[in-house]
């Protein structure tokens, strides 16, 4: 049903062409019917429209699928799309609920760079990163999940790939810090960068990484939902994010005593690494 302030064969004409999001990339009319909850005759006058204008193609069968001017049109919106205007928001969330410096990394070669930046009010002790800081693109927190993600070849002894989650609480160039970063991946499963949470280590303890862990991975998926990411990947590593994050909870309800940083924290073993 159209919305009052809408066109009705617009909204309809809408409906066919997201049923192929739902469906499949082919859909007879019959199936175009089902999944839109019109008749035959209402999606056959709509495809009709949809095929002269590019929108809908019809194949020799008789069943359609997507047309190429779609494409085009998905291409003016990536012309006129800014990522910060959707890094940026989510960043600021993060650091306002967790207390700590929120950052997003892009690999650039053997080098990973700082793309945007929101500082801690909390401490500064990470206050030298700035927008265009670069490291090691394997280093950190955000360095252990741009590579598990660019690095086809690359070990992934703590299931990052799987996870979309790593961090870093050892063996750090600045001492007394800790991070956990997260994957953004965009259409089609793209590595687009990393969102990283980082601050002092007494707060990134055993019994603190796994809402921290959360917390990167919902602001992670916020982004990767922009830019048009896998929903069923982030849900997944969510529901396991927040299985860990109950079990940590559970246990310290039982008395259990709050425990520091260590080369375990995180569940896989810690390598060397620096900042976020």
């Amino acid at each position: 049903m159209a919305h009052r302030d809408g066109v009705a064969a617009v909204e309809r004409a809408i409906d066919l062409l997201e049923a192929f999001e739902r469906a499949g990339p082919n859909l007879t009319l019959a199936e175009l019917a089902r999944h839109t909850g019109l008749v035959k005759s209402t999606v056959l006058r709509l495809a009709a429209s949809l095929v002269r204008r590019g929108l809908l193609c019809r194949e020799a069968g008789g069943s359609f699928r997507l047309g190429p001017a779609l494409v085009r049109l998905g291409v003016r919106y990536q012309d006129a799309f800014e990522l910060g205007d959707h890094v940026r928001p989510a960043l600021e969330a993060l650091s306002e609920a967790t207390g700590e410096s929120a950052s997003f990394y892009v690999r650039e070669g053997d080098r990973r760079v700082c793309l945007y930046r929101v500082h801690a009010l909390r401490h500064h002790l990470l206050h030298f990163v700035q927008v265009g800081t670069q490291f090691p693109y394997a280093t950190g927190a955000s360095g252990r999940v741009i590579r598990a993600f660019t690095d086809a070849d690359a070990p992934d002894p703590d299931g990052v790939r799987e996870s979309l989650v790593a961090a870093s609480t050892s063996d750090r160039t600045i001492s007394d810090t800790a991070a956990v970063a997260a994957a953004v991946l965009g259409a089609g499963g793209a590595f687009a960068g990393a969102v990283s949470l980082a601050g002092p280590a007494t707060r990134f303890g055993v019994d603190a990484l796994p809402p921290l862990r959360l917390a990167v991975l919902q602001a992670a998926m916020q982004v990767a939902i922009a830019l048009g990411g896998p929903a069923a990947t982030y849900r997944c590593a969510l529901d396991d994010a927040e299985r860990r994050a109950s079990a940590v909870a559970a246990t310290g309800a039982e008395g259990g005593e709050p425990r520091s940083a260590g080369r375990h924290a995180a569940g896989g073993t810690e390598e060397p690494s620096q900042t976020d």
